[in-house]
């Protein structure tokens, strides 16, 4: 498989890269990797680079975008933050991405058992890490069940995962509140702002259509 180019980008849609996406999901679950050659692609890819996805995912370390989506180089910007939320620089790299770049398809990626959701619901302190973790308590406060104050930690590995849907829901609306540029290029077609969860266990993402 070869890296993409300007021509290949240009034929892209928003509902093709999704698609392009769950099929590469599809072949990572089935231990299937296209077949590609990646120092041919760093050749390709030395005087530009023609992604057609932007991808904002958490650190960890089970979630590599480029893994789980079966990309190669040129394919993808992968944009990696602890819980997986947004703020001024991330919102610039993704109108970077879309506008300037050309990606088609910005996917908010959560996944289950995720660490920084797990510190939000235990409402953990620790240096810069407290700052951090207060991006994601919004979602935490959202989820209304259960109301059991001792149910709503990290060892209810339900509301965890919870959580995590919801937070994913929640960055969308502030990619959406927060960024003029990328709203009006999702009400006009150019571009859809999608969610989706990855399964730790299975390996699979499933997108919230």
């Amino acid at each position: 498989m070869k890296a993409h180019t300007r021509e290949t980008q240009l034929t892209m849609t928003p509902e093709k890269s999704i698609q392009f996406l769950k099929e590469g999901n599809q072949r990572f679950q089935n231990n299937l990797k296209a077949n590609r050659n990646l120092l041919e692609q760093v050749n390709d890819t030395s005087d530009g680079q023609f992604p057609f996805a932007t991808i904002l995912s958490c650190i960890d370390s089970r979630v590599s975008a480029e893994l789980v989506f079966d990309q190669g180089l040129g394919d993808i910007f992968s944009v990696r933050i602890a819980g997986n939320f947004v703020n001024e620089d991330i919102l610039g790299s993704m109108e970077f991405a879309c506008k300037l770049a050309g990606t088609k398809v910005i996917v908010v990626l959560g996944h289950t058992s995720c660490g920084a959701i797990k510190g939000a619901c235990d409402d953990a302190k620790l240096g810069n890490l407290t700052a951090m973790l207060s991006k994601i308590k919004p979602a935490v406060n959202a989820v209304e069940e259960p109301a059991d104050a001792s149910l709503r930690n990290s060892s209810n590995i339900d509301f965890v995962n919870h959580v995590a849907e919801k937070n994913v829901l929640l960055t969308i609306d502030r990619i959406m509140k927060e960024s003029p540029v990328l709203a009006e290029m999702q009400n006009n077609g150019d571009i859809k702002i999608v969610g989706a969860m990855y399964d730790i266990n299975s390996g699979a993402v499933n997108f919230f259509e």
